[in-house]
């Protein structure tokens, strides 16, 4: 497997490669870890036309390339990613290839159109090479709440490979895939990046079209994006982003388009930046002390490259974590309703009636996250609350909102840590959903504040050598700007976000 999208490009271009034997690749080693003693997880399946698709691309191709070299050049302007693989997450809808959500309640559900942002992949060139693992309708942070079973770390496969996107995450860092898509809602895309090693973006709330993805919390899921490199992440990002017919809250994303050639940023822009580092985050309890040292030898890497840092106070931070559970949690009860049993996917008909089918498809459907999930968002929804909570968690939101932008009217950019730790071992937090909720401490107010992040590998913890990531966070509309950012972070520190080879 190629490391990145241009050594893959360049490599098809000169015939030293094939897109088909990419693929089969993929498929023998995705066959050959189902057999082996602990398997990685990453993809549940491979798509059946996936090589079929290929072997369509190497003949558009070989015909080019027999035309001559300027035939190439516009074949591969016209399609950049044409016959480059990658991996989807199993809540996005791709044409005639099944989609469960990780669920037993979407058993055998096959997806009768293409979500936008597949769409926009194939219509580049790309191939949908199969379905990666997640958490059950992407509810958790390790991808140990999925029917499939856990998926592992590639770096060490006794740890969690983070969620809820930790299948994506998981088949790039083992060079399974050369990029991924994930969905975050409230860190699922930024935390199994950090605890696989990868760069992981989330993008400004509307600029990836959430059209045929599977809601989980309307207000604040986004598409994502996986990749060794931060150019493995731009480019495919100026090939989706952008207006959607089908979404109303999709959003232009400015030079989006500029992104397929990415430029790490000058060494007088890098001078220029302006740093914040909320004092909120400087406090928190339980953080591993490798995190620590991590995130202070980032800061050193802006300040001797520079660049302006500064503390900021934030305390409207405190309460980010409770009003992103109020407003996510509310939300999933509401969208889960439609899984019902009578208009798709699983039903346990008992011939009782309409309530008891429902009340039985969603019991053995649905694992236990999801049921608690939806339980605790209906409690928050009912009549004893009349809506309140949902209301006051969403004024919270309002008021991050206006707190983080005002953040950026002064500075550039919001460093902190992607997670408290690194990647915890399998089973170890399972049983306290707590304690999983916390993974999200440093995540859920970008999403809240609806800006885009990036988390970029940072360092190893001494212990376990197991990934740490940083993230950088951008105004809204800035992924340009910090995927620029993360390229000075990837020249300095190279072939950091590429752990397995």
């Amino acid at each position: 497997m190629y490391y990145t999208i241009k050594e893959t490009r360049d490599a098809l271009k000169k015939g030293e490669t094939t897109s088909e034997k990419l693929v089969r690749d993929a498929i023998d080693t995705f066959n050959k870890d189902k057999s082996a003693p602990i398997p990685l997880n990453a993809f549940i399946e491979m798509f059946d036309d996936a090589a079929d698709v290929a072997a369509a691309a190497d003949k558009e191709i070989a015909a080019a390339r027999s035309t001559g070299a300027d035939a190439l050049d516009k074949l591969f302007a016209e399609k950049p990613l044409l016959g480059i693989p990658f991996a989807l997450k199993d809540n996005m809808n791709s044409k005639g290839h099944r989609l469960t959500c990780a669920s037993k309640i979407l058993e055998g559900y096959v997806a009768p159109y293409n979500a936008t942002v597949i769409d926009r992949l194939e219509k580049a060139g790309a191939i949908p090479l199969g379905r990666c693992n997640q958490d059950e309708f992407a509810m958790g942070s390790s991808t140990e709440y999925s029917c499939y079973g856990p998926t592992r770390n590639p770096i060490n496969r006794e740890f969690v490979s983070g969620g809820s996107s930790g299948g994506s995450a998981a088949a790039v860092a083992a060079n399974q895939a050369l990029f991924g898509l994930g969905t975050e809602t409230g860190g699922s895309v930024r935390l199994p990046a950090s605890y696989c090693g990868i760069y992981g973006l989330k993008t400004t709330y509307g600029v990836l079209s959430r059209w045929g993805i599977v809601a989980y919390g309307s207000s604040l899921d986004q598409v994502g994006i996986l990749g060794h490199t931060p150019a493995d992440i731009a480019e495919p990002l100026s090939l989706m982003c952008g207006v959607d017919f089908y979404d109303d809250t999709s959003a232009d994303l400015p030079e989006g388009k500029s992104l397929n050639k990415l430029e790490a940023l000058s060494d007088a822009e890098f001078k220029a930046l302006k740093i914040a580092i909320p004092k909120q985050f400087l406090k928190t309890e339980g953080a591993d002390p490798d995190v620590v040292k991590c995130f202070e030898e980032t800061r050193k890497w802006f300040t001797d490259k520079g660049a302006s840092v500064e503390e900021v106070d934030l305390p409207i931070l405190d309460a980010s974590i409770a009003a992103y559970y109020v407003i996510a949690l509310s939300e999933a009860a509401s969208n889960l309703s439609r899984f019902d049993g009578i208009r798709y996917g699983r039903r346990v008909d008992n011939g009782q009636g309409y309530d008891e089918l429902y009340v039985d498809t969603r019991s053995e459907g649905f694992g236990p996250e999801v049921k608690r999930r939806i339980v605790i968002g209906n409690y928050v929804l009912s009549e004893q609350f009349s809506g309140d909570t949902y209301k006051k968690g969403m004024t919270v939101r309002a008021r991050i909102q206006r707190e983080v932008a005002a953040v950026f009217e002064k500075y550039d950019i919001i460093l902190c840590p992607t997670c408290p730790t690194a990647a915890f071992k399998l089973g170890s937090k399972v049983d306290n959903p707590l304690e999983m909720y916390l993974s999200d401490l440093y995540t859920t107010f970008v999403n809240l504040a609806r800006i885009p992040s990036i988390n970029v590998p940072a360092g190893r913890t001494s212990a376990d050598n197991m990934p740490i990531g940083m993230q950088f966070a951008g105004a809204m509309f800035s992924e340009k700007k910090i995927l620029q950012l993360a390229q000075n972070w990837e020249c300095d520190h190279p072939e950091i976000g590429i752990p397995v080879k």
